[in-house]
């Protein structure tokens, strides 16, 4: 399934480049009809039964991009995923395009846990820190976990930065036992 969903993936994000296509409408694009997928198993079982013609499946899929605005190139990802019975895959090829898209455009995604809320100024701070140990441009996402007790953990793919006070308890009681 991963090289499924990394070959449709890279494949869409050289159209997203190549087009010069707004990276995350069209990551929205395919998001609304993985929800759309996801609210109407009528759907999904007439884009999933190899007994209807792929032809009627293309008619329901242009309904469907008409009435929602799907771009002509999210509309065609959509049409070869019904022509090679791949229309299951389309949250794990989101989800790699995701992850593509953020490589080739020069970004890193970050899960910043704090112990308490941030103000915007201190995720800007997060922000320019990680970005200069990573020299890329960040992307942040955010969570609260009151058990860090205070500071932050910082994950960057597999790696992790604990500067959480907890993390910092942790590694002295270790300290003490050894």
């Amino acid at each position: 399934m991963a090289s499924v969903a990394s070959t449709y993936a890279r494949a869409f994000a050289d159209v997203v480049l190549d087009t010069h296509l707004d990276a995350d409408g069209s990551i929205a694009e395919l998001r609304a009809v993985t929800s759309l997928l996801a609210a109407s198993s009528e759907l999904r079982r007439v884009w999933e039964n190899p007994a209807i013609p792929a032809e009627q499946k293309r008619r329901v899929l242009d309904v469907i991009a008409q009435r929602d605005g799907l771009s002509i190139q999210a509309r065609n990802l959509i049409a070869v995923l019904i022509d090679h019975r791949r229309v299951q895959f389309l949250e794990p090829i989101i989800t790699q395009l995701v992850k593509e898209l953020d490589a080739r455009l020069g970004f890193a995604e970050a899960q910043i846990t704090s112990a308490r809320e941030l103000g915007p100024a201190e995720k800007r701070e997060f922000e320019a820190q990680v970005g200069k140990l990573t020299g890329k441009k960040v992307r942040a996402r955010y969570r609260q976990d009151a058990a860090l007790l205070g500071g932050a953990v910082v994950r960057l793919g597999s790696t992790i930065y604990d500067g959480s006070v907890k993390g910092q308890l942790e590694r002295l009681k270790e300290a003490i036992s050894s």
